[in-house]
């Protein structure tokens, strides 16, 4: 059984370990493993080292994303903690705790809100994970099924167990799971139920920055879009990603020329100015709904009702905008 990872003090040295996988923790990358194993370290600092080779598995190099298997011992190096990760906010984690949809032996699914990273990292001391793992301390072993951006509101999926982790990927792979997004987008939205299929590269900006374009040179990437409801000079949009690429929906409908209202690295800046003015603060873009098979074949759907603040500015801000003249 793979040990439990251990308390590390402020300003300590860690000694070499060796940590054997089991079968519950087969499937895993060795980075996320980093991640638990050396708390506190900066991500940059794990990814170092595993190109220096100073994380071994079975005495060999491997990149950040090897899937670790049973049986594999991985040896990690010793590494300097510089502070303790700080506690979070009091009141933070139990918050989101209560924005749990459905969570049984191997499954929690969370109605994430936005402005939470999914993870910490890059300047962000606490996201989902962090915080459900604070708050819910026998959770060790929970992973993320899926991503969301940090700007996206709606469900996110989580896995409880290992297994439960490879049989949701592989669901994944086999194009078993339906995911629906709603998009504020900007104007008359006439292309009808599209299926646009544009390949997106992601390029990494001074800091560290991802910032995705269209390009031939990208991964194959495929976005189904149907019109929802118009609202004014906005188009609501139903989208249906085929694959899971970075900042996919922002960037496909950018390319078409329907960036989504409140999008500050893909979207109109008059746009954007214009939706704050009258009350929208942040992307609208809500992943609704999330729907696969579990292991016995049985289709499981969940839901996640749009988020307050977005269905304020449908129904309060876009109807202000329209009695100002703002048309």
């Amino acid at each position: 059984m793979q040990q439990k990872s251990p308390e590390i003090a402020a300003n300590a040295m860690t000694r070499v370990r060796k940590v054997q996988i089991d079968a519950e923790g087969a499937g895993q990358r060795i980075d996320n493993l980093l991640r638990r194993e050396l708390p506190g370290v900066p991500k940059g600092r794990l990814y170092r080292l595993l190109r220096r080779g100073e994380v071994r598995v079975n005495g060999g190099r491997v990149r950040a994303e090897y899937r670790l298997q049973s049986g594999d011992e991985v040896r990690i190096p010793p590494v300097r903690v510089r502070a303790r990760p700080e506690e979070p906010r009091a009141g933070l984690a139990g918050t989101l705790v209560e924005r749990v949809l459905y969570e049984d032996k191997r499954l929690l699914v969370l109605d994430k809100p936005s402005g939470m990273a999914v993870h910490g990292g890059s300047g962000i001391s606490h996201g989902v994970i962090e915080l459900l793992r604070h708050a819910r301390p026998e959770l060790k072993d929970l992973s993320l099924v899926h991503r969301l951006d940090r700007e996206t509101s709606g469900c996110l999926v989580l896995a409880k167990r290992r297994s439960a982790l490879r049989e949701l990927h592989a669901r994944f792979r086999e194009g078993l799971v339906e995911k629906n997004y709603l998009g504020l987008a900007v104007g008359d939205w006439q292309f009808g139920d599209q299926l646009i299929d544009k390949p997106l590269l992601v390029q990494n900006r001074k800091g560290g920055e991802r910032h995705v374009i269209v390009s031939p040179e990208g991964k194959p990437a495929q976005t189904r879009v149907a019109l929802s409801r118009t609202f004014g000079k906005y188009s609501l949009l139903q989208c249906r990603p085929q694959t899971g690429r970075t900042h996919q929906i922002r960037v496909h409908l950018q390319s078409v020329g329907h960036p989504l209202v409140g999008d500050e690295r893909y979207g109109d800046a008059e746009e954007n100015k214009r939706a704050r003015k009258f009350g929208l603060t942040r992307l609208f873009l809500h992943a609704q709904s999330i729907a696969f098979p579990d292991d016995s074949g049985n289709e499981l759907h969940f839901t996640a009702p749009l988020a307050e603040d977005l269905e304020h500015f449908l129904s309060v801000g876009i109807v202000a905008m329209r009695n100002y003249g703002d048309k």
